[in-house]
């Protein structure tokens, strides 16, 4: 894909803020565009984004927190400030949505409204979807300048997850948000537990979890990019909600709190500071990671998927649990050689269990910004590589939530 913007795309871009009443933010990304003070791989993921993070208590919030009911064609009882626990094993057939179900098989566009603003997602529901069948559920965040269908082309999550029998749910972060379709991972707002974007796309779950039989224990979120630093925050602040987390050349929650800071992660890595500290929900552990990043990668450096990975191993080094490394090597059918890095753990409460593995990191040698083994036409993606999506979606299968709640493993 072709990050490097022209003029017309960025007049383009101020155009659209103009005309919803962001002057200020069309006035932030003329001057981005006018002085290119953002190198064109690096602005894909935060250009334009400036204006959204300027915003304090005097202006409306980009996404309100979840408050009060969605809907698809209708409206029906969705989050609330109780935060019902998602996943229903049959939803009761007088549920308002049960009626408007998507079929199985199907990839439908489905309209949807948090605290009073118009949204949308598409959802894939697997073929032989019952009412009463319990299913997992995949939670897909795109990457920047990329759409729900896009995602979908490119990772192909949809096939794979018909073999596995899993629902996939593709959010989609519309351009009044963030004129380039990122989701604003780096914004204070939007790494809290029930505020900002956070609180839409577990509103979106809920949403789901209405319609379909979803299994509480495996419920997982991966993303892309701007969605892999998203899906990052959400199993940080949600480890009661997701069973594992899968980010591909994304960066750790917390990596920056501003749009300086953003550019400064991405650039060289995230520096250390109150943000990429410990989730704000109280858990035993961090949830199990799957971690893809190309060490060629000049949009996200591969320093942040280290990162990620060793904040993981901190916590629980830190916890009193021993973390045991194992290193494959190994080449994809296409040639593109990896490195994968297992870490394993075991605690002196349970030393005769078997370690379980707690965070897997693949490093793509020679590869870019883009999805590990995607496809074409999908965009941000390299067909060389293993397949990220069948190697996220075995590990996600393989660790399920315990009755406890806690996220299990092999």
């Amino acid at each position: 894909m072709n990050w490097n913007f022209n003029l017309s795309e960025m007049f383009g871009d101020a155009t659209e803020l103009v005309r919803t009443g962001h002057l200020n933010e069309a006035t932030q990304a003329l001057q981005q565009a006018l002085t290119g003070a953002v190198p064109g791989a690096v602005a894909g993921m935060v250009v334009g984004a400036a204006a959204l993070a300027q915003h304090t208590a005097k202006h409306l919030p980009i996404i309100p927190p979840a408050t009060e009911a969605s809907a698809i064609d209708h409206p029906h009882p969705s989050g609330s400030a109780a935060e019902p626990a998602l996943g229903l094993a049959c939803p009761p057939p007088s549920a308002a949505g049960r009626a408007h179900a998507e079929p199985p098989g199907s990839f439908e566009r489905v309209a949807f409204t948090h605290n009073g603003t118009a949204h949308h997602y598409r959802l894939y529901v697997p073929p032989g979807a019952g009412a009463c069948k319990p299913m997992a559920l995949v939670l897909m965040l795109h990457g920047c300048m990329q759409s729900p269908d896009d995602f979908a082309t490119g990772t192909g999550m949809n096939p794979a997850a018909a073999a596995a029998h899993a629902l996939v749910l593709y959010p989609a972060q519309p351009r009044s948000a963030n004129p380039n379709a990122c989701w604003n991972w780096f914004d204070p707002e939007n790494q809290q537990r029930g505020s900002g974007e956070p609180a839409l796309l577990i509103d979106m779950l809920r949403d789901v979890t209405l319609r379909h039989p979803v299994d509480a224990q495996r419920i997982y979120v991966a993303g892309m990019s701007a969605g892999g630093a998203m899906a990052a925050v959400l199993g940080r602040e949600y480890p009661d909600v997701f069973a594992a987390v899968g980010v591909h050349s994304g960066l750790q929650a917390g990596a920056a709190h501003n749009v300086m800071a953003a550019l400064s992660a991405m650039s060289t890595g995230a520096k250390p500071g109150p943000y990429a500290k410990a989730p704000t929900h109280p858990a035993a552990q961090p949830l199990p990671l799957i971690v893809f990043h190309g060490d060629a990668d000049p949009t996200v450096h591969a320093k942040n998927g280290e990162q990620l990975v060793e904040a993981a191993i901190e916590t629980l080094v830190g916890g009193g649990m021993a973390v045991q490394h194992e290193t494959q090597a190994g080449t994809s059918v296409a040639g593109q050689r990896f490195t994968r890095n297992i870490y394993r753990h075991s605690s002196a409460a349970a030393s005769n269990a078997p370690p379980a593995v707690v965070a897997e990191h693949w490093v793509l040698h020679g590869a870019g910004h883009a999805w590990s083994g995607g496809h074409l036409p999908g965009t941000l993606t390299d067909p060389r590589g293993i397949s990220a999506t069948q190697e996220m979606l075995r590990f996600f299968l393989e660790h399920p939530k315990n009755r406890a709640g806690a996220a299990s493993g092999t």
